[in-house]
């Protein structure tokens, strides 16, 4: 079943031991940073913070931080699960874009009956504060150079005040002062186009702490005519249920821990940053509108759900995982050559696409790469995409090197195109947010592309031989002895990885 509220998905991280309670005193200034990345990085649980220097509440990190957590998340053993559910879904007869397709969902029953139900009252109402102050929230520090402390998994909602639909995204707030904060939402974010409508003065609430399907759905590359609560429901297989906020006209999960309610002031310009991002360096600072609290409702018991970036692999790698495979089928919908794709965590996502194709004309690859790069918030600002043939396993990036460095020539497979690239990017030779993006055509070439010798093949063992040798692996008196050196695989026959 799905879990509805952050709460529920503690309990059951505790009760299948992928949790860890802290209970000696820790600061949130860089200590709970420290502590969270050597346990991300070492594959660990999440932790829960129950004794955090200058606050009431307790602090949850690494929720998502393992392969098994956010597929927990989704109820699923797998992520590949979750794309299942979206591509069962989906009508094959509707426009050829990924923004038609998912807007065709809304017509659909199963996203109809996944639209949020409004609700009297919720547990994130239990508590009203009408004079808040942003000081009493454990909100971290997580690295030396950041400006102050960050709001790292803040909720922020917004609505379009022409066609009425919210939109929920994940954008990072520096903490100011005791009423305000920045907030950085960037030049491609939805959050951002809804402000420039309003003016001035936007009303906006951050939800800190939610199910987390719902957190998933913020920062999933969803077309503005989508509603990420509809689509968290879609994915849940169960309605997200809101109540309207105490002080503003925005509806928010009824059972978040924390909602900040307040506005926007895009006249307020303040110096935001440095912060340590998710890049591996500090994003560096700039100007950004300040968010102004006016209100803050929560639980009687809330959790303060954050989250820690810096060099991969962190948290936010799963995250990133989950739009990937969840994703995979929309892809093959607009572009049904594709077979596979794999955003590597060492690429942050944006840096690199590995993909795979079924090739069948001259310059298919190069289609490919002008397809992903259109498709909006979801690839545009993809700095590299590297296109393999069908047969190779994009998430073996071992052999996606061997087989890239040995099929590609520059002058031929490389192309290089202006276009965006995401406000982080600093190594662009442009202004900020544009710069190049690099496509690399590493499948095999014939004559209708202009290699008029035989393309050698690869060197593969006859099937023959390999479960021969499979079958007198043990009696070779071999069994056991790779595998004990940390080697698996080699006894089936499977190759050594």
């Amino acid at each position: 079943m799905p879990f509805d509220s952050l709460q529920d998905f503690v309990q059951a991280l505790r009760r299948r031991g992928e949790l860890c309670e802290i209970s000696a005193e820790v600061d949130p200034y860089l200590e709970i940073s420290e502590i969270t990345d050597r346990v991300v990085k070492a594959g660990g649980p999440a932790l829960l913070f129950t004794r955090v220097r200058g606050s009431e509440f307790p602090v949850l990190t690494n929720q998502f931080g393992s392969a098994r957590r956010i597929a927990m998340a989704f109820d699923t053993q797998t992520l590949d699960e979750v794309g299942a559910r979206l591509r069962s879904l989906l009508d094959l007869s509707v426009p050829e874009s990924l923004g038609g397709k998912l807007a065709k969902l809304a017509s659909l029953a199963p996203l109809a009956s996944a639209i949020p139900k409004t609700a009297a009252h919720g547990a994130v109402q239990d508590v009203v504060i009408e004079e808040p102050d942003l000081r009493a929230l454990p909100v971290l520090t997580t690295w030396p150079l950041d400006a102050g402390p960050f709001v790292t998994l803040g909720l922020v909602v917004t609505r379009d005040p022409q066609s009425g639909t919210q939109n929920l995204g994940c954008y990072r707030m520096q903490v100011y002062d005791e009423r305000t904060t920045g907030m950085h939402w960037q030049r491609h974010k939805h959050g951002r186009a809804h402000a420039a409508k309003w003016g001035e003065r936007v009303p906006v609430a951050v939800v800190i702490g939610s199910d987390p399907v719902v957190t998933y759905a913020a920062t999933a590359p969803l077309p503005p005519i989508v509603d990420e609560l509809a689509f968290a429901g879609l994915l849940r297989g169960k309605p997200v249920r809101v109540v309207r906020c105490k002080t503003i006209d925005l509806k928010v999960p009824a059972d978040a821990e924390f909602v900040l309610e307040g506005y926007v002031d895009n006249a307020d310009l303040r110096t935001e940053g440095p912060f340590g991002d998710h890049t591996g360096v500090y994003s560096l600072a700039d100007l950004y509108p300040t968010f102004h609290c006016t209100a803050i409702t929560r639980r009687r018991k809330p959790i303060y759900a954050a989250t820690v970036v810096g060099k991969p692999p962190m948290e936010d790698a799963w995250l990133g995982k989950a739009t990937e495979r969840i994703f995979l089928p929309l892809l093959q919908l607009v572009v049904p050559e594709i077979v596979d794709y794999n955003l590597p965590v060492e690429g942050g996502f944006h840096n690199l696409c590995i993909v795979s194709i079924r090739k069948s004309y001259p310059g298919h690859a190069f289609k490919v790469m002008n397809a992903l790069w259109g498709l909006g918030h979801m690839m545009m600002l993809t700095r590299t995409i590297l296109v393999v043939d069908a047969d190779v396993d994009v998430h073996d990036v071992r052999s996606v090197a061997w087989f890239a460095l040995n099929n590609v020539d520059p002058s031929r497979d490389f192309t290089i195109v202006k276009g965006p690239v995401d406000d982080l990017d600093h190594a662009g030779s442009y202004l900020p947010a544009l710069g190049h993006k690099l496509g690399i055509d590493a499948t095999r070439k014939g004559a209708d592309e202009g290699y008029e010798r035989e393309w050698p093949p690869d060197m593969v063992m006859d099937e023959g031989t390999r479960k021969l040798v499979s079958s007198r692996w043990k009696a070779y008196g071999l069994e056991g002895v790779l595998e004990r050196r940390g080697v698996a695989n080699c006894w089936s026959g499977q190759g050594l990885r």
